[in-house]
């Protein structure tokens, strides 16, 4: 192949993009569809005056013709959509600041989104976005289902997940942090200290993240020698009450943990509150470890050990990662970054109880 051969032509030999999606127009599309052009580009821009079936019977040729907008056909709004399962907690301000960081320094605005505890937004969040056109989005403990998904690509919308619930694919661009090296470190810093009964609370057991802090606590015990015991492994949802509830189980049995993995910092808030309810004092009865180092980690009394999570510094390189993919016309190859987590010691860990060791 020489220089002078047609851009077409060259196209045509990625593996990552099918032929036909280099010679198929609007045109061609509106008339397969049986509609007019100015149609097919209402529903690229997502509008709302297209009738339902007509809208699903051309984004299904949309898909099927692996169509996608040049960048430099796509006006693009100011715009970085950020897009949360839930927005209820210190650990979204973390991610929401990131974003914001790189977005003022790109002169954008950021647009909120809740998918309402969903691991997947609904499909009316993916036609306001086509409508917006914004520079990018950025999913948070989210995914997209295939519509969504190509419903973005065709419009040149590049999406980023931030720390994805699930396996988001080999062609998914994706920031994430090491979960399970933090989940071991948490817990041999326990064994070190002598603990030999270590409970857990864990996340929801369908997150990637909850899974994998997990397994590197059952991890750490098995190099120790240490049994895991699977009645001291609770499952949570990251949620504060859960802690509670879950700390007042593991704390009230007869052979409670003289220490307890939780699986982020607002379950282990909730397990000091099930512990001081109990008479227990942290650290002295039972020494607890979180996960993330949300800021009230130091603040509350004693201080949290915890293992951070750099969640500002991901939803930064999220942002920047999505306005990176959207300056070119070519299909990136996957892309996974993984940022470090870091055991923080304060004062919430110390030696067992004589009665626990």
């Amino acid at each position: 192949m020489t220089p002078s051969e047609p851009a077409e032509t060259r196209t045509e030999d990625r593996p990552t993009r099918p032929p036909v999606a280099q010679t198929a127009t609007l045109a061609e599309i509106a008339r397969e569809a049986g509609v007019s052009a100015p149609t097919v580009s209402k529903v690229l821009n997502g509008r709302a005056d297209v009738a339902p079936a007509t809208r699903t019977r051309v984004e299904g040729l949309l898909r099927a013709h692996g169509y996608r907008r040049r960048r430099a056909e796509a006006t693009r709004s100011p715009l970085i959509d950020l897009v949360f399962h839930e927005l209820e907690s210190a650990w979204a301000m973390e991610v929401i600041r990131g974003v914001e960081n790189v977005a003022r320094d790109a002169g954008l605005s950021v647009v909120l989104s809740e998918s309402a505890g969903r691991l997947t937004p609904g499909r009316s969040w993916a036609d306001q976005v086509a409508a917006r056109r914004p520079h990018g989005v950025v999913l948070v403990l989210s995914g997209l289902d295939e519509s969504q998904r190509a419903l973005l690509t065709s419009r040149s919308i590049p999406f980023v997940v931030m720390d994805p619930a699930g396996d988001p694919g080999a062609d998914v661009p994706s920031i994430g942090a090491t979960n399970w090296q933090g989940g071991l470190a948490a817990t041999r810093h326990l064994v070190e200290l002598g603990h030999r009964r270590i409970g857990a609370i864990s996340g929801p057991p369908q997150m990637m993240c909850s899974r994998a802090r997990v397994d590197g606590y059952r991890a750490a015990l098995e190099t120790a020698g240490l049994p895991v015991d699977p009645e001291m492994v609770k499952t949570g949802d990251f949620h504060h009450e859960t802690g509670y509830r879950l700390g007042r189980e593991l704390l009230a049995r007869p052979d409670r943990p003289t220490a307890v993995f939780a699986g982020n910092d607002l379950q282990a808030l909730g397990l000091y509150e099930a512990a001081r309810e109990l008479g227990l004092r942290i650290p002295e009865d039972v020494s607890v470890v979180g996960f993330d180092d949300l800021p009230v980690a130091r603040w509350v009394g004693p201080p949290l050990t915890t293992v951070r999570q750099p969640l500002t510094e991901m939803a930064e390189a999220a942002a920047r990662l999505v306005l990176e993919l959207g300056r070119t016309d070519e299909v990136p190859a996957a892309t996974r970054v993984e940022l470090a987590t870091s055991l923080v010691v304060r004062a919430s860990t110390g030696a067992p109880p004589l009665a626990g060791s």
